[in-house]
């Protein structure tokens, strides 16, 4: 069956929607950064609180009400979604970065203060961009199976407790680490040619600026156009913890911490049925095996001028 959205004619484009992600953790700070934005924006900026199930509905209801630009207030799981729902549509996102790390609007030197973001916007500096897909579920900087969706799970349980804090989330990644037992038996095919692997965690990346942040090899492979993928050898909980340590310390190595495999398009083969697999921040489970590829000028983006091609 044919896309609807794209089907039909595309309509004059003009206005923003913005879309903010009003989360149960919302606060007075983060309302007060949405206002700040808002008024740089202007009265053409239209602002929609939805819940995070209600997102990429709202997205997709902004292209076919003739939106020109649809803006993602939140972190990168909220703009996940809101890309998603852009994909193939001629609507360009804008990004006002509200999450705990922002790599995504960093990585293409979007400001994360409100204003600086919303004046982007307002400029209307847009490119095409490609993004990395999972069994057709788009993502934005990454996709991983084993410990990182587990680390989510308990990064929701300390946020809850804690608030929305770097050091919280740094936190929930040595309480997995320790608790973590269960490794992955898995065969990650690359052109036809199959290698096993018995592993707490396979990484797909597609942000050179994260894999630069945290001092990884890899930003090669995004620039040119594929996927870095991580994958972590298996040498128990105090394996991962050091390896927490390493990452920290920007000192992880290349062949001894993981192994590093370049492609554009790979194919997990899973045991289980359904595995956990974590995009962005978000827990999905997908049926294996997982099949990863690019998706080439899947929508385009709001930057500054000065981003130029060389963001990644």
């Amino acid at each position: 069956m044919s896309d609807p959205i794209a089907a039909r004619p595309a309509p004059d484009r003009a206005g923003i929607r913005v879309i903010c992600n009003d989360h149960s953790g919302r606060n007075s700070r983060e309302a007060e950064a949405i206002d700040r934005a808002m008024k740089v924006l202007g009265p053409e900026a239209e602002l929609c609180h939805v819940k995070g199930r209600d997102i990429a509905e709202t997205a997709r209801a902004a292209v076919r009400d003739g939106y020109g630009t649809v803006v993602a207030a939140g972190g990168d799981g909220t703009i996940m979604a809101v890309a998603s729902a852009l994909n193939g549509s001629d609507c360009a996102l804008g990004v006002l970065p509200l999450g705990t790390f922002n790599f995504f609007a960093r990585g293409y030197g979007i400001p994360e203060d409100p204003e600086g973001a919303a004046k982007v916007i307002a400029a209307g500096h847009s490119r095409s961009i490609d993004l990395g897909a999972v069994n057709g579920r788009l993502f934005l900087n990454n996709a991983s199976i084993g410990v990182y969706p587990a680390i989510l799970k308990e990064r929701e349980t300390v946020y809850r407790r804690w608030g929305r804090r770097r050091i919280a989330a740094h936190w929930s990644v040595l309480k997995t680490f320790w608790r973590f037992t269960r490794p992955l038996k898995v065969e990650i095919e690359v052109e036809g040619q199959r290698r096993r692997f018995r592993t707490p965690l396979v990484f797909a990346a597609r942000s050179a600026f994260q894999l630069e942040h945290f001092g990884l090899q890899g930003a090669d492979c995004i620039r040119q156009g594929g996927f870095a993928v991580f994958v972590a050898p298996d040498e128990g909980r105090m394996g991962l913890l050091s390896d927490a340590v390493r990452l920290a310390v920007k000192q992880m190595r290349l062949g001894e911490d993981f192994e590093l495999i370049c492609a554009d398009r790979l194919v997990i083969h899973v045991k289980r049925r359904r595995q956990l697999v974590a995009c962005d921040g978000e827990k999905f489970a997908m049926d294996g095996p997982l099949e990863f590829e690019m998706v080439r000028n899947a929508f385009r983006i709001i930057v500054p001028d000065t981003a130029g091609e060389a963001a990644a």
